[in-house]
């Protein structure tokens, strides 16, 4: 396999010669398989060599001790660039060359998939992955699981937010026990709100009373401090939805070069978005299956409210789909409708969904608050709604679990609003 890419024998024989050189070889047999370009081959395997050389030099002598190698190697690597990196720099730069290496670990190790290589920004110290407060109140985080029956996804929250709290009295050198005063707490939640929005607030303030309240039962401390904590008010239907105008639409679509594979696949992703108002997990989980060509119809299963929903197949969106499926989906034997644009060729995401939408609004310039996906489900709903369709009727069309959800779109409905404001629209409310 090394011929097809490689002229030179003496380069060939150097690979070969290497500890891990029959590591690399199966591992350019894997990228040849999972058709990549032989551009990755000719950058990855000289990389590949320099980390075998890095780990023996460290000690390494067996292919077991690789992993222990790898962050170190990304490192090193990066300081001998000779160049300052950013924290926005350091990610991608550090992620392009790990990535080969871990893809390589994983081919030739048994235990492979057991290994999960920490990112720059996940480095964390064994102090900062105990559980807050564990020396001064070390039974509260089993009161959490034994007590309230609380799931390992909300005491990730307790055990969070609960962090944010020891960090900051760390900060002013304060302790948590015998006592703090209401004006350290309320400091300390005014501070947060700084950097976390207002619903996350109301999390942090539900954790912090369930905190001191337990404090308090155990005796820990002399005053129950859950009783001084006031989380923020939030209101049903405060926020506006994220909609764009139909004009907003087509210069977005415009924004797409439908000449390659990629903007056949994109154009086809908006354009499903936008006329069914389908959310991004659901667009990122249909597969060939779903579509009927011979009754033009598509089945979304699965949806967040239990149920299925079959569609008219639009021209236009059939029409984006075929051209994808033409030229552009790659040669596959999985039946997913939407596949990455390069090697390894993986079934698209729902996260690239919601990013490629994300992608192509700012591309065209579309200013909107938190642009993505359901930004052009907003806008599906109410382009509806604006058409005169009843709640009841929008609601079951993008599958919205229940009525309220739709009622939002009475806020921004200008023609109905400006009836009631003349005095003349009774009939409307």
């Amino acid at each position: 396999m090394l011929n097809r890419y490689f002229v030179r024998p003496t380069t060939i024989d150097r690979i070969r010669a290497s500890w891990i050189g029959p590591a690399i070889e199966h591992y350019v047999e894997w990228l040849a398989k999972q058709k990549y370009a032989a551009r990755n081959v000719f950058v990855r395997v000289p990389l590949l060599m320099q980390f075998g050389e890095f780990a023996k030099a460290a000690g390494a002598t067996s292919w077991e001790e690789l992993p222990a190698h790898v962050e170190s190697f990304v490192e090193t690597w990066l300081r001998r660039q000779g160049r300052e990196y950013s924290e926005s720099e350091h990610k991608p730069a550090a992620r392009n060359i790990r990535n080969p290496i871990w893809q390589l670990l994983r081919l030739i190790l048994p235990n492979a998939q057991d290994y999960k290589p920490l990112r720059h920004h996940q480095r964390i110290t064994q102090a900062q992955t105990a559980e807050p407060f564990a020396e001064v109140v070390p039974k509260f985080f089993e009161f959490l699981r034994r007590e309230r029956g609380l799931r390992e996804g909300t005491i990730l929250q307790y055990r969070h937010y609960l962090r944010r709290l020891q960090d900051y009295l760390r900060k002013i050198n304060r302790p948590l026990l015998p006592d703090l005063s209401p004006r350290i707490v309320t400091a300390f939640i005014t501070q947060s709100g700084e950097s976390i929005d207002k619903r996350s607030v109301q999390t942090l303030c539900s954790i912090l009373k369930v905190f001191f309240r337990y404090l308090y039962r155990v005796g820990l401390t002399q005053r129950d401090l859950s009783k001084a904590i006031e989380s923020p008010r939030t209101y049903r239907l405060a926020n506006l939805p994220r909609s764009i105008t139909w004009n907003e639409v087509e210069q977005m679509l415009k924004k797409v070069d439908r000449r390659s594979g990629t903007g056949r696949r994109d154009y086809a992703i908006l354009l499903l978005l936008v006329t069914y108002g389908l959310r991004a997990r659901e667009v990122g989980a249909m597969t060939l299956d779903d579509i009927d060509w011979k009754h033009n119809r598509l089945q979304v299963p699965g949806r967040k409210a239990g149920h299925s929903t079959a569609y008219p197949l639009a021209t236009n969106v059939g029409e984006a789909i075929l051209d994808y499926l033409k030229q552009g989906r790659p040669e596959t034997t999985q039946r997913a409708l939407f596949f990455a644009a390069s090697a390894p060729f993986k079934p698209l995401s729902f996260a690239a969904v919601s990013q490629r939408a994300k992608y192509y609004l700012r591309k065209a310039s579309v200013l909107v608050p938190h642009p993505g996906s359901h930004t052009l489900r907003h806008t599906c709903v109410q382009r509806l709604v604006d058409g005169g369709f009843s709640f009841k009727t929008v609601g079951d069309y993008v599958g919205h679990r229940t009525p309220d959800a739709t009622k939002i779109y009475t806020k921004i409905n200008i023609d109905r609003l400006r009836q009631v404001a003349l005095g003349v629209g009774e009939e409307v409310l």
